[in-house]
């Protein structure tokens, strides 16, 4: 890609997930008999984030917090959960963890742990939801406690994922890394991780190809390509969700995503990271951002505020051509992220749709 008289080179990161961005941590959570879980993504230092909102129906807490003008500019967790409203109690727990191991913003001499999170619907998956005492604080914790440093965690039916659906497969949890060579830089990663639940759909109508499939790198999601015209039609709505004794009109789905970069980006700068971001999501799920959706992208940044400042090791990128291409970058991690989760995801007693690998079995066998 060619910026001006720049040219830039995208590569995959090593693992070709969100914890390419070196720091960052990512811990999952869930309960096959709750068809639900959570996912927590942290670090050993707190980092500076932002959050846009594009979705119709969305589920959120402490968000308010991440806008430029506030107080507090460093998070200490972002937590995506399964459970609806319900679950924004996981953030609770990852609080409570957090307090214990003596993180959080100091007020007083008090430690309050800055742990924004956001939901999906997937109340309706065929999980049991009878349950009397909310199990998410719970799960948050776990999650908390699982986030390793070792970069690697699974995709697909995993963590918040876990329960999440689309319109005619499951859904999942997915990752994707992009690093970028910029002539006379460092190079700056850029990664994406999502749970996608949307009502659109992630697969072009009739068939297996991904809306994804031009942004795809190494096969990562079954390299069948682009789908011919005839069955990409962006303007074939997609059947409802399987909503057991629930009228197509009280559908609820949402898409959330976390991007990160190890660029030297403030928060109004990671806003419009965030903001780019959305983009990944139209590119993959037709339709998107609808009103029965809670789209929620944040944006972060390891090294903004960062103690390295001093020793001038830090990747200052404040050029708005640099903050172009980060922001394109997420958005191609985004896509590719939600297509990754689709394809992992998997099959499980009392699921209300086969997972993509399931239903197109053969495909993959040819």
């Amino acid at each position: 890609m060619n910026i001006g008289t720049m040219k830039i080179e995208f590569k995959t990161g090593e693992n070709n997930l969100l914890t390419d961005v070196k720091g960052l941590q990512v811990g999952n959570a869930d309960d096959s008999d709750l068809k639900s879980g959570v996912t927590v993504v942290t670090a050993q230092q707190p980092f500076a984030a932002a959050v846009d909102v594009m979705g119709g129906a969305p589920g959120t807490r402490e968000i308010d917090a991440l806008a430029s003008d506030k107080l507090v500019t460093h998070v200490d967790a972002l937590v995506l959960s399964g459970g609806s409203a319900l679950g924004l109690d996981a953030a609770s727990g990852v609080a409570n963890a957090l307090r214990a191991a003596g993180r959080g913003f100091d007020v007083a001499g008090q430690n309050v742990p800055i742990v924004p999170a956001a939901i999906i619907f997937d109340l309706h998956n065929g999980g049991e939801k009878n349950w009397s005492q909310n199990p998410y604080a719970e799960l948050g914790r776990q999650a908390w406690a699982s986030a390793s440093a070792n970069g690697e965690f699974k995709l697909g039916s995993v963590g918040a994922g876990f329960g999440a659906l689309t319109p005619t497969v499951k859904g999942g949890l997915g990752s994707a890394s992009l690093r970028l060579a910029v002539p006379g830089a460092a190079d700056i990663m850029v990664a994406a991780l999502v749970v996608a639940n949307p009502l659109g759909s992630v697969t072009v109508p009739a068939a297996a190809n991904f809306w994804a499939a031009a942004y795809e790198r190494d096969n990562e999601y079954g390299g069948l390509g682009v789908a011919q015209a005839a069955a990409s039609n962006p303007l074939h709505m997609p059947p409802d969700k399987p909503r057991s004794q629930v009228p197509a009109a009280g559908r609820e789905n949402t898409t959330l995503a976390i991007v990160a970069t190890d660029a030297n980006l403030d928060v109004a700068q990671l806003k419009r990271m965030a903001v780019a971001a959305q983009d990944g999501m139209a590119r993959a799920i037709v339709p998107a951002h609808t009103p029965l959706d809670g789209d929620v992208v944040f944006a972060l940044s390891t090294t903004h505020g960062s103690s390295k400042r001093a020793s001038g090791d830090m990747k200052t990128n404040h050029s708005p051509q640099l903050q172009l291409l980060i922001g394109h970058a997420a958005a191609v991690c985004v896509s590719r992220a939600i297509a990754r989760a689709v394809y992992e995801a998997r099959s499980f007693a009392g699921d209300l749709l086969p997972a993509w690998r399931e239903k197109y079995a053969t495909l993959l066998e040819a």
